[in-house]
């Protein structure tokens, strides 16, 4: 289970793996250090002094906002990019316009127009990168572990969520106030965003897409480097995916907009939006975007409330982390996310009425029942990191075939933005009109959720990206385990020589 499943191949090949998978969710570590720094920037003085604004709630939406909204449209257009360059150039790309619109975030301009700007461009790259990323993981991954490399962008993303609060808390305990204070945080975006465009240079192209594009050689070079392998599991592989792109192509020949109209592919897409759309109805992003702001309102102001959420992201590294590798592949999809939504409605119903029947906080003084509620509010974090935390991710990148991929994870991940948007630009005048009652509202739209799972969504844990069209009853499902089987048997003399339907089955 998790960690310690059995991946077929060397030593070497599951080595590379993992590297790579959690490599390039980098593209996490950069969603979640993002979200993390806005609202600790938000309380400095010296960002406040620099900017000279007063509407504090107005500047915390659009701050957050703007640069969702560059995400979104980035996420739901990057995949005619990707189909055309390939993944890793696609997120290569999308690392340097982010880069762009950082350096406009922390030049000495004073002018909050300039930054939202820069807000928007980093948003671009953000989403390109993080629209991207999940496909190139899910088509380079053994499937053995491929939903544990898939949850790797909510681990990196509780890394980054971490890193970013200590540091938040750390300028402002550790720094005169200056504009240092608030660039260095916003400033270091740049160290993961140039780590990952850069490193992109050492790794190969998804083998999937390359053999998509007919380009069989430089497949099966791709392949027999992440695998360490060139062996006959390697080559029974590679002729599945053959098969699987074969039988793609067959059945509905030259992509058109009504082919994303067919049942089985509608079905995907509605899945891919409703999962992530789960994910922001959560409430967990809206409460790692604002968390300084959420814990005010429990125990009261001053920079304890800095530190309590700078332990808040050290729980959330540390509960995703345990889940992605000793449970990732252990527990079903479903039930898994299901289950946790009905938990973390309970404790959100629990935190809103502890602190209205409690007395509030004094004088900044946190009392017995605000730390009861912080207490509540850390276990809905970890029902949250075993479940719909990390596990959208995967599943958005899996259920879709290589034909459709980037369409559908666009969507999937385009709907994580839109909706990012929109919570994140309501959340600040919910809590100044509701305070507490913001819990509540969650409470209410987890229940959905987890209705709507129990009722539609499809079980894949274990199951190979090619034996998805069996899942849905696509119109190319075909028998993978046949093609998996005859392939080893099949002596292949050359991985480029052709592999064909009809010799694989048979026929």
């Amino acid at each position: 289970m998790g960690i310690f499943t059995k991946v077929p191949g060397t030593r070497k090949g599951k080595f590379r793996a993992y590297l790579f998978g959690f490599f390039i969710c980098t593209s996490g570590f950069l969603f979640g250090y993002d979200t993390g720094i806005v609202g600790g920037v938000l309380t400095l003085k010296s960002y406040k002094n620099d900017f000279g604004f007063k509407d504090n709630t107005t500047v915390s939406a659009v701050m957050v906002s703007s640069q969702n909204a560059g995400a979104f449209i980035a996420a739901l257009s990057v995949f005619a990019i990707s189909e055309r360059f390939g993944r890793r150039y696609t997120i290569m790309a999308a690392m340097a316009l982010f880069s762009i619109g950082v350096i406009l975030q922390v030049i000495p301009s004073h002018s909050l127009a300039c930054f939202y700007v820069g807000r928007v461009i980093s948003g671009l790259g953000l989403g390109a990168g993080t629209a991207v990323s999940p496909s190139y993981n899910a088509e380079m991954a053994p499937k053995e572990i491929r939903g544990m490399l898939g949850s790797g962008m909510q681990w990196l993303f509780a890394l980054g969520v971490m890193i970013s609060y200590w540091i938040d808390y750390g300028v402002a305990n550790g720094l005169p106030v200056s504009s240092k204070q608030w660039q260095i945080p916003v400033g270091l975006q740049l160290v993961p965003a140039a780590v990952l465009g850069l490193g992109l240079i050492g790794c190969k192209e998804s083998v999937r897409w390359l053999a998509k594009k007919e380009r069989y050689d430089e497949a099966w070079d791709s392949l027999c480097w992440i695998r360490g392998d060139h062996g006959p599991g390697v080559q029974a592989e590679f002729n599945e995916i053959r098969v699987g792109l074969a039988e793609e192509f067959r059945a509905t020949e030259g992509l058109q907009s009504r082919e994303l109209l067919e049942p089985a592919n509608r079905y995907r897409l509605s899945l891919a939006f409703g999962i992530f759309l789960g994910q922001q109805c959560t409430g967990m992003t809206a409460l790692a975007y604002f968390a300084p702001q959420f814990f005010k309102v429990l125990v009261g102001g001053g920079t304890q409330n800095l530190l309590i959420t700078g332990l808040f992201g050290a729980e959330k590294f540390i509960m995703v982390g345990t889940y992605i590798l000793f449970f990732s592949e252990k527990w079903n999809r479903r039930p898994t996310l299901y289950i946790s939504a009905v938990l973390m409605a309970c404790c959100f119903v629990i935190v809103n009425v502890v602190n209205k029947t409690t007395v509030p906080p004094k004088n900044n003084q946190a009392t017995s029942a605000g730390i009861a509620t912080v207490a509540m509010v850390f276990l809905t974090n970890s029902i949250y990191q075993f479940s719909w935390g990390p596990l959208p991710w995967p599943y958005a990148a899996e259920i879709f075939p290589t034909r459709i991929r980037e369409v559908g994870t666009s969507v999937g991940v385009s709907t994580q933005w839109l909706f990012n948007f929109l919570f994140s630009l309501v959340t600040p005048y919910m809590i100044k009109a509701w305070g507490s009652y913001t819990f509540t509202f969650y409470a209410i739209l987890d229940l959905t959720m987890a209705t709507l799972v129990f009722l539609f969504l499809k079980e894949t844990k274990g199951r190979s990206i090619e034996d998805m069209e069996n899942i849905f009853h696509s119109k190319a499902a075909f028998d993978v385990e046949l093609a998996r089987k005859q392939g080893i048997e099949k002596e292949v003399e050359s991985p480029g020589e052709e592999i064909g339907v009809r010799e694989l089955k048979n026929e």
